[in-house]
């Protein structure tokens, strides 16, 4: 079946087996049909595609009718469905090992500080500044190989993902730790500092686990860059505005920012290193 490229003078059963046999095989099927004898078929199909013109029961079996007389629609379709696939993708990624590195170090650290690493009221704002670069990971540029052919999920990928960069994350938090507790830094200092460390990583991870390419390669979205630089400049500025002190935050000394400016460079150079020993070692 799958070395079969054409079918002629098919009769209507014969379509609906094709496609049974076909889905059997693992595709995704879609189907295009106008008249009545395709009815069968186009309900066996994924994707059953109608046009405007065609029999009433055939548009009415169709999940797609087409009111314009061009199969340049389907491929546009096509492909806009696969940079949708691609970019959720990516969400996902970022997601998850964001969320499996962040409950590591916190259930860790919460083992042996005597105050907690954030309060609620920084937890939620962490969420909430992690969040904007990721609203704009829909428009994204996606690399040309990724609408190239089809694509699925696969939770057993997803998963390795998830607890390959996660364990990367928490490494850094611990790191931030250490330095932190080496430094003797008060309660309000310490939160400070791991809340711009987990916001300022959380935000500029993303142009690394958006592709499987180098992150200079592959050119991200102006909305994604726009709204992940706006994210990074905002936590910088908090500790020192206003505001700071009814969520809790202390002005940080300039060399204590260099040193976990450091931190973040490491961490984001060694998830480069790491994406791409995962890529060769593990295939989506």
């Amino acid at each position: 079946m799958t070395d079969v490229d054409l079918f002629t003078e098919v009769e209507p059963n014969q379509k609906e087996r094709i496609i049974i046999a076909l889905k059997k095989a693992g595709f995704v099927v879609g189907y295009m049909g106008d008249g009545n004898n395709d009815v069968s078929a186009l309900h066996a199909a994924d994707v059953g595609i109608s046009v405007e013109s065609a029999a009433d029961v055939a548009k009415e079996t169709a999940q797609i009718v087409l009111l314009e007389k061009d199969l340049g629609v389907l491929v546009q379709g096509v492909r806009e469905g696969r940079i949708t696939f691609a970019n959720t993708l990516k969400y996902v990624f970022m997601a998850t090992s964001s969320n499996f590195g962040n409950m590591f170090s916190m259930a860790g650290a919460s083992l042996f500080l005597p105050f907690l690493p954030l309060l609620p009221k920084q937890i939620l704002l962490t969420n909430l500044l992690t969040d904007f670069p990721e609203m704009t990971i829909s428009s994204d540029n996606v690399d040309a190989e990724m609408v190239a052919q089809p694509r699925r999920w696969d939770i057993k990928f997803i998963r390795k993902f998830m607890i390959t960069f996660g364990i990367v994350s928490s490494l850094f938090d611990f790191m931030t730790f250490g330095l932190l507790l080496l430094l003797d830094v008060s309660a309000e200092q310490f939160r400070t500092a791991w809340f711009l460390e987990s916001v300022v990583s959380a935000a500029l991870i993303v142009f690394v686990v958006r592709s499987s390419k180098a992150f200079f390669i592959s050119k991200p979205g102006k909305y994604l860059v726009a709204a992940t630089l706006t994210i990074v400049a905002t936590t910088l500025v908090l500790p020192y505005t206003p505001v700071a002190s009814l969520v809790g935050f202390v002005p940080l000394p300039l060399s204590l920012l260099g040193l976990l400016g450091v931190i973040v460079l490491l961490y984001l150079s060694t998830a480069e290193i790491a994406k791409h020993i995962f890529y060769r070692l593990v295939k989506m």
